[in-house]
């Protein structure tokens, strides 16, 4: 990607189940940040719009994303944190104007019962980003995503350590 492109503003979800583990997704993601095989796996996350507050955004992107509105907040990050999409010489895409995403991420605590998630066919109407979910231990989420948002989820993971099943969540 070029370094003259910008950032996009963008929330990315921890949502912990009472355990203390976190709902990741098997990605469906094209155009910039292609899946590669093997490292399919990631929390949800998506753009956040103009004039909207992190925790808002994160709701939003969570609901139409997963199909889940059962949350309770827990914390926020203050710092933005930026990754770079992997080199792409595909067709035009809606994320082939930035050069990567900036990002801030939000702790939530998933309220409702397994049976309220939805990936594959969301309540939203929107494309799918997932074709299956699962809840994992954010300790080990790094080596299952793919290479480019690596950096990023060890940030996550001590951030919000200590609402992980590690922690004693």
């Amino acid at each position: 990607m070029s370094q003259t492109l910008p950032f996009r503003p963008n929330v990315g979800i921890a949502l912990f189940n009472r355990e203390g583990l976190v709902i990741a997704g098997m990605a469906l993601n094209e155009g910039p940040e292609k899946v590669v095989a093997g490292f399919e796996w990631q929390m949800p996350q998506g753009g956040i719009d103009p004039d909207e507050d992190i925790e808002t955004a994160a709701r939003r992107e969570l609901l139409e994303e997963t199909g889940i509105g059962a949350v309770s907040f827990l914390a926020a990050t203050d710092t933005w944190w930026a990754y770079d999409f992997p080199p792409y010489a595909g067709p035009a895409h809606s994320l082939s104007g930035f050069r990567g995403q900036i990002q801030r991420w939000v702790a939530l605590r998933f309220e409702g019962n397994d049976g309220d998630i939805n990936v594959t066919a969301p309540e939203s109407g929107l494309r799918p980003e997932f074709s299956a979910w699962s809840w994992m231990a954010l300790g080990a989420l790094p080596d299952q995503v793919m290479p480019h948002k690596r950096p990023t989820y060890r940030k996550v993971g001590e951030a919000f350590f200590r609402f992980t099943a590690e922690a004693g969540a």
